[in-house]
């Protein structure tokens, strides 16, 4: 499949100087011609194809991403007003755990594996990903799963209510039928991730172009192979805990439970392990497409590239030995306490590495702020700030004050909204018109973003001074002294939700039509996708590019 015979490489070569690669002039456009995609439903229920499969998967996780904020509208509804309004007790815990549930298994996490369906095989010069059936099974399980879970909310009494995180003994002792449907969907979830993370490893280890050595991968997808390697070695940790938690309600185990001899601590250590590395699969992506977004508007190339390899490789390594940071109040010994907020505070020195190299790149930089730009630049600086909120949960004694209040909340949503999703927002816009061969309405994506920072600040900051001030998490009531900021971050979350529409109309204009694009589509832009056409042809790189030296 690499080699290219001497009258290809003479006669059918263009070259990016800048990145020093050759492109085989073999017809990508006609090559849906003969090859081209099955009609109707069925070309999506068997593809094999990477960019029918990253499709479906960011469809999907924008529907999950509009339901889970749904609920999380439910939750603030409710608590506008102090008092009982909208829900009663019990509904609102099914909403705070199912809302987190959704939104990090089935919004964040498939709008990373779409992206790098769609991205990692375009970046590396391959012509599919590696294991094709594989990847069309592990998309069509995901509904499966989500449809299970939303499905427990119709049982009697309810749907699962022991929150995302579900402790023992509250998913064990205290919980309902609905664990057991929780916990198949778990599994399934945690199948599919595997199956996706193998995937990627196989596809960016066998089949880079020629010439592509490890330090000439893009940021995306060396960002992409370690969360890819974090998911294989969590997942099982996950799918662990939850069977022992199945089994300590229906089998008679007593894994959490203290007077069989178990332990609900063990359960937090064992949930934990799994849920601190799952925080960083979550943003390890998201540091890759800001990585490609920054240099292509400021006209750089990135700032120190080596250096973000090994800080990425450093934070993956150092996920797994911060666990016990969310467990400061259990009553850890001394030493525990310490060594966990040591590692915790050394996290931050790579973290703080990547943002220092995005910013360097910035600096002095040809800079234009269309509207990828925008969402990368208010990914930084807000992600920033939920980056030293959680350098203050890592103080042992602080986190006494801080724990299960509305601080945590700040703190966990500044990373993973205007983290995660900002830069699943930006890695969209900046790929979308190469998707689709169309520029998408420019004036209607800025209104989406400016309307987005705004309602986003309006509705997160707030919570740091009421969790200060001692305010609980995961409670439909509160006392009156919280009552006027809980009005304006209800509203502030009523804002960012409803301004998510406009990104749903400008993903389907877009995918209607409009002004049509060039296979390079921003002037900055550097890479082996913007050297095919616009839209991706069905088939890409069918006689593997070659990189030079």
């Amino acid at each position: 499949m690499n080699s290219i015979t001497q009258d290809q490489k003479d006669s059918q070569e263009q070259t990016n100087a800048h990145e020093g690669v050759i492109i085989s002039d073999h017809d990508d456009a006609h090559a849906e011609d003969h090859h081209g995609p099955a009609k109707g439903f069925k070309r999506w229920l068997y593809t094999t194809n990477h960019k029918d499969i990253g499709s479906m998967y960011l469809i999907f996780s924008l529907v999950m991403f509009l339901v889970g904020g749904t609920m999380a509208m439910v939750i603030r509804a409710e608590l506008f007003q102090p008092g009982l309004q909208l829900v009663d007790p019990h509904f609102f815990n099914q909403m705070t755990t199912v809302h987190g549930l959704i939104m990090v298994f089935g919004a964040v996490m498939p709008a990373f594996v779409g992206l790098a369906n769609w991205m990692v095989p375009l970046m590396i010069g391959a012509p599919d990903m590696a294991l094709p059936r594989m990847n069309n099974w592990s998309f069509w399980i995901l509904p499966f799963a989500f449809a299970i879970l939303l499905g427990s909310l119709f049982m009697e009494g309810g749907g699962p209510a022991f929150g995302w995180t579900f402790y023992a003994p509250l998913s064990t002792t205290y919980s309902n039928d609905n664990t057991a449907l929780f916990v198949f969907a778990v599994h399934i979830m945690g199948i599919s991730s595997i199956m996706g993370a193998i995937n990627v490893i196989v596809t960016i280890v066998n089949m880079r172009a020629p010439g592509m050595t490890w330090m000439k991968l893009p940021l995306f997808v060396w960002t992409w192979l370690i969360t890819a390697f974090l998911l294989i070695a969590v997942m099982p940790v996950l799918a662990g805990v939850v069977t022992m938690v199945l089994t300590d309600k229906y089998f008679g185990t007593s894994f959490f439970n203290a007077m069989g001899g178990g332990d609900p601590v063990m359960f937090q250590h064992i949930f934990w392990f799994f849920g601190h590395p799952e925080v960083y699969i979550m943003i390890l992506p998201a540091f890759g497409i800001v990585s490609s977004i920054i240099p292509a508007f400021s006209r750089k190339k990135l700032f120190g590239y080596a250096s973000m390899v090994y800080a990425t490789a450093s934070i993956a390594f150092l996920s797994f030995i911060v666990w016990a940071h969310h467990m400061f109040t259990t009553g850890m010994p001394l030493a525990g306490e310490l060594f966990f907020m040591y590692t915790t505070m050394l996290i931050s020195v790579p973290t703080g590495v990547k943002v220092f190299n995005w910013v360097a790149t910035m600096w002095r930089g040809s800079l234009t702020f269309e509207v990828p730009m925008l969402f990368a630049i208010a990914f930084v600086v807000l992600f920033t700030i939920g980056g030293f909120s959680g350098l203050m949960l890592a103080i042992t004694p602080a986190d006494f004050q801080y724990h299960d209040t509305y601080f945590v909340v700040a703190h966990f949503h500044y990373v993973l909204v205007t983290g995660a999703i900002f830069s699943i927002m930006a890695g969209v816009y900046y790929w979308l018109p190469k998707w689709t061969g169309n520029m998408f309405n420019i004036a209607l994506a800025k209104w989406h973003f400016w309307l987005s920072l705004v309602s986003v600040n309006v509705l997160f900051f707030p919570m740091h001074f009421v969790g200060l001030a001692g305010m609980p998490r995961r409670v439909p009531d509160y006392a009156l002294q919280f009552a006027d900021f809980n009005a304006i971050i209800s509203i502030g979350g009523f804002a960012f939700g409803l301004s998510q529409l406009l990104f749903v109309a400008v993903v389907y204009k877009c995918i209607k039509g409009g002004d049509k694009v060039p296979a390079k589509v921003w002037e900055g832009a550097e890479g082996l996708e913007w050297e095919v056409d616009s839209p991706a042809p069905y088939h890409t790189f069918e006689t593997p590019p070659r990189i030079k030296d």
